[in-house]
């Protein structure tokens, strides 16, 4: 059975917020100053959950997912939404944490640091399964709120030449030795250098190297091979070793890494993130500065 429910705003996961006789309701789906129809997922005393079933009263906000796997997939969220209104909601988000948590309210606001909407992800880590009632391998992100794989074809968030690698990784993988011993594969991009690293449970055999090897000349990726711990990631060709870099044009810089080190996923907000801390705290020569949690020294080089 569906209510009729009216959003009154967002909470952090997206989902729409209505009350019915004081009881919160999260609706998944559904916009602030929408009016819809939803079916009940689950009761509990001091709040539901439900599901859209339809839109009465469309938010002028809203838009078309651009995305065909939008709301199975669990990577997006909010692709419904018009993008600068979700950055709006975020920041919203993000003060009200400040207040409940520490009872802090911002002196000053800056405007948000604006980027690209699609194809900006820099980084991923794609699951693994082979499923055979959906035709075999899968790999993609996992569906939302379970642990299930995706049965992706594309990804709008991933640049365009990284989502056109799904379906042939897919492939590769279905043809390897033991594709169910290969649970996870992670994305890093560099300057023009797309490297995939592969994690793997079983020794690989002669012929899985092959089939890497060709795969990588005819996608132009690099692989690197993960055994066990993060200690054991390797470049499958030595030569590979040092070939992930990220830039910095405005202070003339050039960061190497490997693919498992902690990099930001938007390369273009990156850039503009730590030209706007510099600029703020306007560091000189005699200051002695702390860079805490600083991974690659993204800010103190």
């Amino acid at each position: 059975m569906s209510d009729v429910l009216s959003i009154e705003s967002l909470d952090l996961e997206a989902r729409g917020i209505a009350r019915r006789d004081g009881k919160v309701i999260f609706v998944e789906g559904a916009l602030p100053g929408e009016r819809v129809t939803a079916v009940t997922l689950r009761r509990k005393p001091s709040y539901e959950t439900a599901r859209v079933d339809e839109v009465l009263r469309p938010s002028s906000q809203r838009v078309e997912p651009r995305c065909p796997h939008f709301g199975v997939c669990g990577g997006c969220a909010m692709q419904h939404l018009e993008p600068t209104t979700q950055v709006a909601i975020k920041q919203r988000a993000l003060e009200d944490t400040f207040w409940h948590v520490g009872k802090l309210r911002p002196a000053l606001i800056l405007p948000p640091l604006q980027g690209p909407t699609w194809g900006y992800r820099y980084r991923a880590r794609l699951s693994v399964r082979v499923v055979p009632k959906k035709g075999g391998v899968l790999v993609g992100f996992h569906e939302r709120k379970s642990s299930f794989v995706a049965d992706m074809r594309e990804c709008h968030v991933l640049p365009r030449h990284v989502s056109d690698l799904l379906i042939p990784l897919r492939e590769m993988i279905a043809s390897m030795s033991a594709p169910d011993r290969m649970p996870q594969i992670e994305v890093a991009l560099g300057e023009g250098v797309t490297a995939l690293v592969l994690r793997h449970l079983l020794p690989l055999t002669d012929g899985d190297i092959a089939i890497l090897r060709a795969f990588a000349a005819q996608h132009n990726v690099q692989w690197w091979l993960q055994s066990k711990g993060p200690e054991t990631v390797h470049a499958l060709e030595r030569e590979h070793n040092d070939a992930l870099s990220y830039t910095m044009p405005e202070f003339g810089l050039r960061m190497p890494y490997r693919p498992t080190d902690f990099t930001q996923v938007n390369h273009a907000i990156n850039r503009a993130m730590v030209s706007r801390a510099l600029k703020l705290l306007d560091v000189q020569p005699t200051d002695r500065v702390a860079d805490l949690f600083c991974g690659l020294g993204n800010f103190t080089l």
